[in-house]
């Protein structure tokens, strides 16, 4: 490792879907170096070993973490045991090499990447599913999000261009494709995201980034056919 290794770089990390990201990218989004992979509920295992990996292959050790410009962490929506994964792991190298912490919605860079991967569709006409358990959907907007519970997909915005991401088998095949297409393009605009807010020196508190679950918590059930605002995530004070 090499002195000043990755200094001005940025690292993401995003385990809200079913494909963990990770990647490296300089101080203004432009993506170097990435590696996403299907990490069913391996996140504890796999998720440091390829940091460490995606580090090797450019020379450098861990040690290189505390030269980066910041580190960037995806926020969810998405499942329990991934999503507190990325983010414990995200804060805990913040805190340990004094790095500034970005937290990105990783729906809302989901929507961003479907734009980008689709530059006719307007924006405000995307909307994104995500699964909550093995019925319900999660639908995320620029208007906002919510759970939409029971087996039917979702009542849409009138419009809407439909993006589904790790839906297979309960959205139609368009929705998924262009899942398929945003979530490739994912590690990049994590990147590109958090690089235009550290440019304005807009970093987080990583005491005071919390997750947004795709499920309600333990001891909350659904009314069927019904909408829930989700408001069961940590409040900032």
């Amino acid at each position: 490792m090499t002195a000043g290794a990755a200094s001005g770089l940025l690292l993401a990390i995003d385990t809200a879907t079913s494909r963990a990201v990770l990647a490296l990218g300089t101080s203004d989004g432009t993506l170097l170096a990435a590696d996403t992979w299907p990490a069913g509920h391996r996140h504890v295992e796999e998720l440091l070993p390829r940091l460490e990996a995606l580090l090797a292959g450019r020379g450098w050790d861990r040690r290189a973490l505390a030269n980066l410009a910041g580190i960037v962490v995806g926020t969810g929506p998405g499942a329990f045991t991934g999503l507190r994964v990325g983010l414990a792991t995200a804060k805990a190298l913040a805190v340990a090499f004094g790095r500034p912490l970005v937290a990105i919605g990783s729906g809302a860079a989901l929507l961003a990447a479907a734009a980008a991967a689709d530059p006719a569709t307007d924006p405000r006409q995307l909307a994104l599913l995500l699964p909550a358990g093995p019925a319900d959907r999660y639908l995320v907007t620029q208007a906002g999000t919510r759970l939409a519970t029971g087996p039917d997909l979702p009542a849409l915005p009138v419009g809407a261009v439909l993006v589904a991401v790790d839906l297979a088998g309960r959205a139609p095949a368009a929705a998924l494709s262009r899942g398929e297409a945003a979530t490739d393009r994912l590690p990049g605009v994590l990147l590109r995201l958090a690089a235009e807010r550290l440019a304005t020196g807009d970093a987080d508190d990583p005491g005071r980034v919390v997750p947004e679950y795709v499920s309600l918590p333990r001891g909350n059930a659904p009314v069927a056919g019904a909408e829930v605002v989700t408001t069961w995530s940590p409040a900032r004070p």
